[in-house]
């Protein structure tokens, strides 16, 4: 029997990417979601992938969210944590409950996940993170002050968690993605995304499946002599 795997928003976007590549590596994965039930349904019929539905920003919701998980299929020893908001606006505008809320969800449920899942990783000596930064944590964004300030602290959470988690041999990396042809990104205004492009040496969008094959490296077997790193995957876009 493969490795059971969480991965948060893992029903759409990059996070259903990443399921599906996980599910091909022989991995069990439950793919958390947060809201849409209607999407996870559909997703978990096309893919045949469990959806299990809990907030990564409720502390208490994390843990009986991975208790249920661990029931359902075993003891999970893979978490990618993944779900992400954005709640955009310069600092002149951006009310507190913005700043919050994208603390919360994108940096906060990278903590809650880790709190629930790392104490039995640590018991079996086994264990894969992989957390999903992004190039606007590596070089900040204008008008992204909450989601730049949640992402960069994913990349310093990763270095410090990685080295406590080494000698129970749970590695613990990040992907930092660029801009990746998703429906986050397809909100973008045209003229502004044109310009996007127009920085990305490779000329093009990325596509959810490059960001989950460098996650499904770093879950891998193998991979266990590579923690503390940030991969980024941006088209030559920020070379950090």
């Amino acid at each position: 029997m493969g490795r059971v795997a969480i991965v948060t928003g893992g029903t759409r976007g990059i996070g259903e990417a990443i399921s599906l590549a996980l599910k091909d590596m022989g991995m069990t994965v439950a793919a958390n979601y947060a809201g849409n039930d209607e999407r996870a349904r559909a997703f978990s019929d096309k893919t045949g992938i469990a959806a299990f539905k809990w907030d990564v920003a409720d502390h208490d919701a994390c843990q009986a969210g991975c208790a249920a998980v661990a029931e359902a299929l075993g003891p999970v020893d893979v978490l990618v944590n993944n779900a992400g908001i954005t709640r955009d606006g310069t600092i002149l505008k951006m009310t507190y409950a913005a700043w919050k809320e994208v603390i919360e969800t994108n940096l906060g449920g990278c903590f809650n996940m880790a709190k629930a899942l790392f104490p039995g990783m640590r018991e079996r000596k086994w264990g894969r993170i992989v957390n999903i930064g992004s190039i606007n944590g590596q070089a900040g964004q204008y008008g992204q002050v909450n989601y730049a300030a949640a992402k960069s602290g994913i990349h310093g959470f990763t270095k410090a968690l990685a080295q406590e988690g080494a000698r129970a041999g749970i590695t613990v990396n990040a992907i930092a993605p660029g801009y990746v042809d998703t429906d986050m990104v397809a909100a973008v205004p045209a003229d502004v995304l044109e310009k996007i492009v127009a920085k990305i040496p490779v000329g093009r969008l990325g596509h959810a499946e490059e960001i989950a094959r460098a996650v499904a490296f770093l879950c891998a077997e193998e991979g266990g002599f590579v923690t503390g790193s940030t991969l980024s995957v941006n088209g030559g876009q920020h070379m950090y």
